[in-house]
């Protein structure tokens, strides 16, 4: 029976890549792709990252997915581009997106460019600190790949977790600012992550059909997810949506296709990225110094009793990645035995771990 154990996460990068040829995608698509679900765990989005794996193997061997896409823009001005993923694999589509937002965005001072006929693309937050490793503020909306959220006072799950990311360049002395989050209590991914190390999900995040607390995420298509404050969840979800789905032709309410039980289907996903550079305000050392500052200002601000410290949004991951990085990155027994089935039904080299 398999053990949990610590990788490094340059061993589990190989492991994508290698599961990712086997299946005849572009090295070069593979490498980025490995890479990018690599951060995802190393950053601590276990929900997002190597857990998604499997799912995407049976998505390709279903042809749910297009192994060579040809991803293009299909519309354009000079601060705005719609992307067509040809049904790629996420991860493509978006990193795409963010490198036509970020070139416009140099030119124009903003950019925002939306996506279809994409995929489930790993946590939000990777592609917003993409734009901030660049002196670039990004923004990051997307349409869920599985609906779980009914309309306030609704049974019906016409939307999903539809997240919002954003980040804020570093200072010179502080790391970026950088905020994921669903529009629900808690994103699916967790729900699933839940279920995976054997875990009970906390009160809040799900109730069922009577409107009762939904405590086990194996019982999660028994009820839905809860929105973030309530009816105002729900409308930021409903909005999320259209600017990422609705607006680039991409899938939206009924039309979204639940990829966790429909592996032929295209999905049509939607995503939307925007990027503006802050020198188009100013002086981009002054800012950095200001952030410097109220970043300071709020980290040791007066707590609470029984408060340790005060989070900046996106310290937690930060503080994530540097001990990952030097002590590696922890997967579940759950996690491992998949992993562990997908080498031997690929004939790859399982994922070590460290010694």
């Amino acid at each position: 029976m398999a053990t949990g154990r610590r990788v490094w996460r340059e061993e589990l990068e190989t492991f994508i890549f290698n599961a990712f040829q086997t299946q005849g995608l572009p090295s070069a698509d593979s490498q980025r792709i490995a890479r990018l679900m690599s951060q995802a765990d190393l950053q601590g989005s276990d929900g997002h990252g190597v857990i998604r794996l499997g799912q995407y193997l049976k998505r390709i061997q279903s042809g749910g997915m297009n192994i060579r896409p040809e991803i293009r823009v299909v519309a354009e001005r000079a601060g705005t581009a719609l992307v067509d993923g040809d049904n790629g694999m996420g991860h493509l589509v978006v990193s795409r997106a963010v490198e036509i937002a970020a070139d416009k965005a140099r030119t124009a001072g903003v950019a925002w460019v939306g996506t279809r006929m994409s995929n489930h693309a790993g946590p939000a937050s990777l592609y917003v600190r993409m734009l901030a490793e660049q002196n670039l503020i990004g923004i990051y909306y997307a349409v869920g790949n599985a609906n779980h959220l009914p309309p306030w006072g609704g049974m019906e799950m016409l939307l999903s977790t539809n997240p919002i990311a954003m980040a804020f360049p570093r200072g010179h002395v502080e790391p970026s600012v950088v905020l994921d989050m669903a529009t629900t209590v808690a994103a699916y991914g967790k729900v699933k992550a839940k279920a995976r190390r054997g875990e009970m999900m906390p009160e809040g995040w799900m109730i069922d059909r009577q409107g009762r607390p939904l405590l086990d995420p194996n019982r999660a298509e028994e009820g839905f997810l809860l929105p973030i404050g309530g009816h105002k969840g729900y409308g930021l979800a409903l909005l999320v949506g259209m600017l990422a789905g609705s607006l680039n032709g991409a899938a939206m309410g009924r039309q979204v296709i639940d990829f966790n039980a429909d592996s032929k289907s295209v999905t049509n996903t939607g995503q939307a990225v925007c990027a503006l550079d802050p020198g188009t305000f100013g002086d981009l050392d002054a800012l950095r110094h200001r952030i410097d500052i109220l970043v300071g200002e709020i980290r040791n601000s007066t707590r609470l009793p029984g408060t340790d410290r005060i989070w900046l949004p996106g310290e937690q991951s930060h503080s994530k990645i540097a001990e990952y990085s030097a002590q590696g990155i922890p997967l579940s027994a759950g996690i491992v035995g998949e992993l562990d089935r997908i080498a031997d039904q690929l004939g790859i080299p399982p994922v070590s771990a460290i010694a």
